[in-house]
């Protein structure tokens, strides 16, 4: 999925590069820098409340065993699964059920893409989520033909198209 979100960004970025957006605002000035994040610390099954032992049941018996930052990451999932609505639940089901149905190498790969995306400044982390936001907007056709565009490059032109959205300034957009 981060994969296809990743080609539709490029893609978009692709199709509309002699559009023009407004100019993005002036950068933050940089946060200080932070200490290291001291090292997480060991939780106890009995910590969580009773609807997160629920959902995380299947970890019981191993809890006691796991990392300290993989019983943070199941705690905290826990918890977001618990705050989601019925439909936000049935959306999370089916993406975790096409993710297991995927090979170990696709996996990866997405694995992978999704540390590129999040080594990414801010800022373009926000400019593909609106051309991916913008992608979806789209007509069916359209979007379409962009996916077809893009199966038809070869590697070299993917590479030479994604490489000039990192360099390149954000397109800007001209009123109609």
């Amino acid at each position: 999925m981060i994969r296809a979100w990743f080609v539709c960004a490029c893609l978009l970025a692709a199709a509309t590069g002699g559009a023009q957006t407004p100019a993005p605002a002036p950068p933050l000035p940089e946060p200080p820098a932070a200490a290291a994040p001291a090292p997480a610390a060991p939780r106890a099954w009995s910590s969580l409340s009773p609807q997160q032992q629920q959902v995380l049941q299947n970890h019981q018996g191993e809890w006691n065993s796991l990392p300290p930052e993989r019983q943070q990451a199941l705690a905290k999932g826990s918890q977001r699964w618990l705050s989601m609505t019925p439909q936000q639940r049935a959306g999370a089901q089916q993406r975790f059920s096409q993710w297991r149905a995927m090979p170990p190498e696709q996996r990866q790969v997405l694995r992978q893409r999704w540390q590129q995306y999040r080594s990414l400044p801010p800022e373009r982390q926000q400019q593909l989520r609106e051309s991916f936001n913008r992608f979806r907007q789209m007509p069916p056709e359209r979007r379409m033909q962009l996916r077809q565009q893009w199966h038809q490059m070869t590697p070299e032109q993917r590479h030479h198209v994604t490489q000039s959205m990192h360099s390149a300034p954000p397109p800007r957009h001209v009123p109609r």
